[in-house]
């Protein structure tokens, strides 16, 4: 039942794509509308991480118990004009099976102490504006929503952004 958090490869393609779609279609049911939802299907999450996987900016660590990926966070430190570092969390996912067991708490707070040792002086993250479930999660974990908003069309659902300063 311990927990292993690391690096993930290539591989681990097919672990990541069954806690990416049981969340779009579990958790995310009665947050989104069905249409949302049903337009995440098989073929546009397995392109999407596929990508993501391969990508090398940013970081994407897996979560596994019981030699199962049962949670999956993304994010990124990058330079910006100024000569700052920001930090961004782009993904966290937790299986619906394994909500309430601290897997989402323990990713984010590596997510953001890597951030953090990179330089940044703070981190932001989109959520859907419906999703109360996580805003929640996000704000206990001293997150707060700092009055940004977007639509991106790929989901075609209103988000809002959450920010963290540790400095």
């Amino acid at each position: 039942m311990t927990l292993q958090v690391r690096p993930a490869t290539p591989d681990d393609l097919s672990g990541v794509l069954e806690v990416f779609l049981a969340c779009w279609r579990e958790s995310y049911r009665g947050v989104l509308p069905d249409a949302a939802i049903d337009a995440m299907t098989d073929a546009r999450a397995e392109t999407l991480w596929r990508r993501v996987l391969s990508d090398p900016v940013g970081i994407v660590l897996v979560a596994e118990r019981d030699g199962g990926i049962v949670g999956i966070t993304r994010y990124a430190a990058t330079s910006n004009t100024d000569g700052r570092i920001d930090g961004a969390v782009h993904s966290l996912y937790v299986s619906p099976r394994a909500h309430g067991g601290g897997i989402g708490g323990a990713l984010l707070t590596w997510a953001t102490a890597e951030l953090r040792e990179a330089g940044a002086e703070a981190a932001t993250l989109w959520v859907f504006a419906a999703n109360a479930p996580s805003i929640g999660f996000y704000e206990a974990k001293g997150w707060h929503p700092d009055g940004a908003t977007r639509t991106q069309p790929e989901f075609g659902e209103p988000e809002q952004r959450m920010r963290k300063e540790w400095t």
